[in-house]
């Protein structure tokens, strides 16, 4: 069954979302309750990958909630197209899936997705998910970071702790992006590095923009994958 596809979503705040799934019931449970919400739209629906890459340039939407497992192309490969593409103002990617922990949902995020939610999720927290996103915020608790952090000690990447990336940052920084990478809230940074809650704040404002980085989840990719930290590294220093 193919996707709807609606109007492009109002001028103002509303915020246009995309629902990628190739379950027609899901589709239509997920538009009843972003239609309940007066600050979000549903701009579209795809059943499968290749759609939603599609209906994403056709109609910019800000949020597509990804389904992973879907017919013709899935949901990690249509992540990565959309966020390779040359859109000016990719969309954010909220990850939909049926278990607590997904295989896929590490690479999802490695290849740009800002975060996940479980289709079991309470509506109100969907809801508030995607406004979460929207505003460009990383929707990855420290327990979910954490999980990421495991799938560094099961597959480890090659450590390159000279890397160029990291050069550029200050020994503070450095101190800072240990403590993201740690899975540490802004507030447990500042108290873990005896820095106010602002500076922490302004810190991660500056290693978003040095690194090239969407949100606090690839700011742990960088981490890792270049040498900052290591799996198993319980109190990461530099």
């Amino acid at each position: 069954m193919t996707g709807g596809i609606s109007g492009p979503a109002d001028s103002g705040s509303r915020i246009g979302v995309l629902i990628a799934d190739d379950e027609a019931l899901v589709r239509a449970g997920f538009r009843a309750l972003l239609d309940s919400a007066s600050d979000l739209q549903v701009v579209g629906e795809a059943s499968d990958g290749l759609q939603a890459v599609r209906q994403s340039r056709a109609l910019k939407p800000d949020v597509i909630l990804m389904d992973i497992r879907m017919p013709v192309m899935d949901g990690l490969e249509a992540t990565k197209i959309i966020l390779d593409s040359d859109l000016e103002q990719p969309p954010r990617i909220l990850v939909v899936t049926t278990f607590d922990y997904d295989e896929h949902v590490f690479e999802a995020v490695r290849s740009g997705a800002s975060g996940f939610v479980l289709k079991d999720t309470r509506p109100e927290q969907l809801l508030e998910a995607i406004r979460v996103v929207a505003a460009g915020e990383a929707l990855l608790a420290p327990n979910v970071t954490r999980r990421l952090i495991a799938e560094f000690a099961r597959s480890p990447r090659p450590v390159r702790p000279e890397s160029g990336r990291l050069a550029q940052l200050t020994g503070r920084e450095l101190e800072v992006l240990a403590q993201v990478a740690a899975g540490m809230s802004n507030a447990e940074a500042a108290a873990s590095l005896h820095l106010s809650l602002p500076t922490i704040k302004t810190h991660v404002s500056r290693l978003l923009a040095k690194l090239n980085a969407r949100d606090r989840a690839q700011l742990v990719v960088v981490a890792y994958e270049d040498g900052l930290v290591t799996p198993g590294q319980h109190s990461p220093s530099t």
